[in-house]
């Protein structure tokens, strides 16, 4: 019986495949282990083989051209072996689940079925709408925490069903796209029903729990949403099983050699199970050496001295030991499934481009050495960042805006994200009206929200509302690096680390306090020189800070 070859997935990322060559042509006898063609990945050209034997009766792509994963590239079956059927796919079994069912046929077999998810979800609905609401049962949704928020994950349930529930009693921590919230209870009663397991999301507004008096029956709340919900998991399951049977084909593109007939794919099993392929007799094609023999392959009795390995002029390597190294999997979490989407949207969809000045920082080590004298005042250099970039703001608009489609929004307040690594990923503390705190405020206020983002206590709207970004690694070493923008902002700002190094001062070469800022910006918004006016007046009041008070 014919069997359909399909493109093969040859590396993690590929996701199609180009036919480089065919060294088979339709209707030429394939054994297993010949070459079949040679296919090329997103990162190499390597050569496939067969794994089964018969003539080649189809080719699905043309030598030159690219198909997807798992598309069919080839049919191999008997000489004269009809394939009409094979060349779609199998496209003829979802025809024939679209047919009408007996049950549902007229006289005339017109009457049309559906059965996509619309009519699943109007079934649903009326289900529901006609089940009422036991008295005193209260249904609690999953909330939306915040703006950008389209579902939640339960972190961890603070009550399980048939505890007593009273109102502002913490029910659960749900993980947002920003931070971890305690969500309270609003009602009073015993919890009923769990709608999410602890470590699963599910969408907003769909059912978080049901509170009500103890005892009370809520299946009919839940007969609705429970059929509905089993039906999508089960082909979901069935589509991770099938994703989990599916074998990935490795292939090597290593040219036999050393005048042994041997495949790629042998050679490759061979040396990864430390075989010596002179010590194989091939059941392949004028005795090659194919994947069959080397699964197999059963070690020789002889002993391991011979005439031959005496005579042999390499010396014998001593076996090494080590342990292989496993991989290991962890789940994204909410946050960083969030971060990576609208870091990838930001970097895709705003033309980005950086510009770099070098600040003399020395005057402003001295201003923070006289600040701090002063009694129960303690800042750092960040807080003189934020200080001088809000006040930069003030006299630059243009960077303090957002684009829109249609029209570019200038922010009348100026707010400063601060960047925060917590053990997730990164959150972004917004400081509001960063412009009108002095350096004491802008001190606290970032060590407690820092503080709070890493022990997951910031509020969602503490996260929302920036208009520019400071980001700073220079505690970490970090001389000059570039961010990503923090949409909808139009640029971000990075600080390096201060490095002590020789400078030229009044003609003079001295040991001077530099530091590199690197401001990334959207070039829909700000154009390059309006970027670099911006960076003179931040430069000004770094290496001038009594330009801050004027």
């Amino acid at each position: 019986m014919a069997e359909v070859i399909t493109m093969p997935r040859l590396s993690d990322t590929m996701t199609e495949g180009k036919v480089a060559k065919w060294h088979k042509k339709v209707g030429d006898t394939v054994n297993e282990g010949d070459i079949l063609a040679e296919i090329e990945t997103d990162k190499a050209v390597q050569d496939f083989e067969s794994e089964i034997k018969g003539t080649l009766l189809y080719i699905g792509v043309e030598e030159g051209n690219g198909a997807p994963v798992d598309s069919v590239l080839a049919i191999i079956g008997e000489q004269g072996e009809d394939t009409s059927a094979l060349k779609d796919g199998g496209n003829s079994d979802d025809k024939k689940d679209n047919e009408i069912p007996e049950d549902f046929k007229t006289e005339k077999e017109n009457t049309a079925v559906e059965t996509s998810e619309p009519v699943e979800k109007e079934t649903d609905h009326e289900e529901t709408s006609a089940t009422e609401i036991p008295e005193g049962v209260e249904v609690v949704t999953m909330p939306r925490l915040s703006d950008t928020m389209t579902e939640g994950k339960v972190a961890k349930w603070h009550k399980n069903v048939g505890d007593t529930v009273k109102e502002g009693d913490i029910l659960a921590e749900i993980e947002t796209d920003k931070a971890v919230q305690d969500f309270e209870a609003e009602t009073t009663g015993t919890l009923l029903h769990q709608g999410v397991a602890e470590g699963e999301a599910a969408p907003v507004d769909s059912v978080l729990a049901i509170i009500g008096p103890e005892g009370t029956d809520v299946s009919g709340v839940l007969s609705g949403g429970k059929k509905k919900e089993e039906t999508k998991k089960e082909p979901q399951q069935k589509a991770e099983e099938t994703e989990k049977s599916e074998t990935v084909q490795q292939q090597d593109s290593t040219l036999p050699g050393d005048r042994i007939a041997i495949s790629p794919l042998a050679k490759k099993m061979a040396k990864e199970k430390g075989i010596d392929i002179t010590s194989i007799q091939g059941t392949g094609e004028n005795g090659r050496i194919v994947r069959k023999d080397i699964e197999n392959y059963q070690p020789s009795t002889k002993p391991a001295f011979s005439e031959t390995a005496a005579a042999s002029p390499k010396a014998a390597q001593p076996a090494m030991n080590f342990v292989q190294g496993e991989d290991s999997e962890t789940p994204n979490s909410q946050i960083r499934t969030i971060i990576a989407k609208r870091l990838s949207e930001s970097k895709f969809t705003a033309p980005h481009y950086y510009l770099i000045i070098e600040v003399n920082m020395d005057k402003a080590i001295q201003a923070r050495k006289e600040i701090n004298s002063l009694p129960d005042t303690r800042i750092s250099f960040n807080d003189m960042i934020i200080k001088a970039t809000a006040m930069a703001l003030r006299k630059h608009p243009q960077v303090n805006s957002s684009w829109k489609e249609d029209r570019i929004v200038h922010h009348g307040n100026i707010n400063v994200g601060v960047a925060v690594a917590v053990p997730d990923g990164l959150v972004v503390p917004v400081l509001k009206n960063t412009d009108q705190m002095n350096y004491t405020q802008i001190s606290a206020a970032v060590k407690d929200m820092a503080g709070r983002a890493k022990s997951k206590g910031l509020k969602a709207n503490e996260m929302e509302g920036s208009t520019f970004s400071v980001s700073n690694l220079g505690m970490y070493g970090i001389d000059t690096f570039t961010s990503i923008i923090n949409q909808p902002n139009s640029a971000i700002l990075s600080v390096g680390a201060i490095v002590e190094k020789p400078i030229v001062k009044d003609g003079q070469i001295v040991v001077g306090n530099t530091m590199k800022l690197s401001m990334a910006c959207d070039h829909r918004v700000v154009d390059g020189a309006t970027g670099a006016e911006f960076l003179q007046t931040l430069r000004t009041y770094l290496e001038q800070p009594l330009t801050l008070l004027l």
